[in-house]
């Protein structure tokens, strides 16, 4: 069977981390980015680490670009054996200060671009009778959070797309995984960060509450437990397991909160736990 993973997004965070670590464990692993200088990077940090990553330059949205670099893969190498869906992009601020072209980039990245992907290499896959899809979403998409209205929006509708396609190819040999990663301390809480235009204008009437979130998110980033090398087990477990699971939840923090969730009466929940996170940002009760 082939070794061959493409990985979205690799040339930074979580998608680098997997990149390299799937690379040492003897997969054939493309890692897609976004230009020539994180294509650099990708091969100086590969060289670092004594592996080889083939880092093709792909934008997720540029459906035309997509199709051309896995069909210039596959023509001579096959099917991929996994696809890890892990471009992304965040954007932070409360709704009304996010202006309708920053959330349409956020859907067009998260959600629209993993489904191109999907659409470029799911032929080959079901020509082979089998394959791996992983969808790197967020506790996001299970228990949202202020400040991160667009982007939990587009978390939730990436695993909506993943929980439908799932029952859709499953019978066809290709099995769909989604990681649930905790917060971590990666690019995507400093050059990444993804603030909204608006949310910065003191004139805004949630600027406060705004910084207050961002303060109360930075600790939780400082003493997160979670690591991106966790994360790229969870992903290695997904490709490699007999039977892969749906969902594979990473850290405990997030663990916690889902399973509260789940078992806790929903009115019981939403009033200590979304109604403790709003105090604290208000500074109200």
């Amino acid at each position: 069977m082939t070794s061959k993973v493409l990985i979205t997004g690799a040339g930074t965070g979580l998608g680098l981390e997997t990149a390299l670590t799937l690379a040492e464990r003897g997969f054939n692993v493309y890692a897609s980015v976004l230009d020539a200088a994180q294509k650099a990077r990708v091969i100086e940090e590969a060289s670092q680490h004594g592996v080889t990553l083939h880092a093709p330059i792909m934008d997720v949205t540029d459906e035309a670009a997509v199709q051309a670099t896995v069909e210039a893969i596959t023509a001579t190498e096959g099917a991929f054996l996994g696809v890890v869906h892990n471009a992304g992009i965040s954007l932070r601020g409360y709704f009304e200060d996010c202006d309708d072209d920053e959330i349409r980039k956020v859907f067009e990245v998260n959600l629209m671009g993993a489904m191109v992907v999907t659409r470029a290499v799911l032929p080959t896959m079901r020509q082979a009778g089998s394959g791996r899809l992983i969808f790197v979403s967020s506790v996001g998409a299970r228990v949202a959070s202020m400040g991160r209205t667009a982007y939990c929006a587009s978390k939730f509708a990436l695993e909506g797309f993943a929980e439908s396609l799932m029952q859709e190819i499953t019978p066809l040999g290709i099995h769909v995984s989604i990681v649930e990663p905790a917060i971590i301390k990666t690019e995507r809480w400093t050059v990444h960060r993804g603030i909204a235009r608006r949310a910065q204008d003191p004139s805004s009437p949630y600027y406060a509450w705004f910084q207050r979130q961002e303060q109360l998110a930075d600790e939780l980033v400082r003493t997160s437990p979670t690591t991106p090398e966790q994360v790229a087990d969870t992903i290695y477990r997904a490709l490699t397991e007999q039977r892969p699971r749906l969902r594979y939840i990473v850290g405990k923090r997030a663990r916690l909160v889902i399973t509260l969730r789940r078992y806790l009466p929903g009115e019981l929940f939403e009033r200590f736990y979304f109604g403790e996170a709003m105090k604290r940002v208000t500074n109200s009760g």
